[in-house]
């Protein structure tokens, strides 16, 4: 039997994504590269790093937010230039570059634990009024 208050895990949980604490306009991460991580050779998938880009930035924005307020990925671009095997660590970190009142636009670089870039993205999230539920 389901337990009534069980819900879901969502994507940050689901891909093991942890999110110290930052200042305002700055988001940080670490992402252990595990199985529900990788591809099917062994390292870190380019998609989960996406996911990780955009979730950073997701946050970033959130944080942003006027009351009401959501932000919605919009564009991420990435480039990937170096594989992670499984059993490393990702870091991230996510900086914001530009900020309207419908519109954020973040630098996303993830590196391995010894500071080499693995990927840099760039998110641009809208912000929009929340429609209620």
């Amino acid at each position: 039997m389901k337990d009534a208050d069980a819900r879901p895990k969502i994507l940050h949980e689901v891909l093991g994504m942890e999110f110290p604490p930052s200042e305002p306009g700055v988001v940080l991460a670490r992402m252990e590269v595990t199985h529900a991580v990788c591809q099917r050779f062994g390292f870190l998938s380019g998609g989960a790093s996406l996911a990780l880009a955009e979730t950073m930035a997701g946050r970033g924005s959130l944080a942003l937010c006027e009351e009401g307020e959501v932000p919605l990925g919009v564009q991420v671009s990435a480039n990937h230039v170096r594989a992670v095997p499984l059993g490393g660590v990702v870091l991230g970190e996510a900086r914001l570059l530009s900020r309207t009142r419908t519109l954020h636009v973040w630098n996303v670089d993830i590196t391995d634990e010894e500071g080499r870039l693995v990927s840099t993205s760039r998110v641009t999230n809208c912000i929009k009024k929340r429609k209620s539920a």
